[in-house]
């Protein structure tokens, strides 16, 4: 895989917990960052293919065994035994 260098504009305080937890698992702060931003991806694009599959189910609909048609009124879905 190829890499680029990037120069990053951090708060100090934010800088310093993320080399804390960086050297708390072992890590290189360069490590934890690439991970981070990997899983954000992950999210990303995970949701919106989730998204995407699931708008094409509601378009093409379910089989709800009725044949399109309805057998029984409002009334009688609700009525209570």
């Amino acid at each position: 895989m190829e890499k680029q260098n990037v120069t990053l504009s951090l708060p100090k305080p934010l800088l310093k917990k993320a080399k804390t937890i960086a050297a708390k698992n072992e890590k290189s702060l360069s490590e934890l960052i690439r991970e981070s931003l990997e899983e954000k991806v992950r999210e990303s694009t995970g949701y919106k293919k989730a998204m995407e599959r699931q708008l094409r189910l509601m378009k093409k609909g379910f089989d709800l065994g009725t044949q399109g048609k309805i057998k029984f009124t409002r009334k009688e879905l609700h009525e209570r035994r």
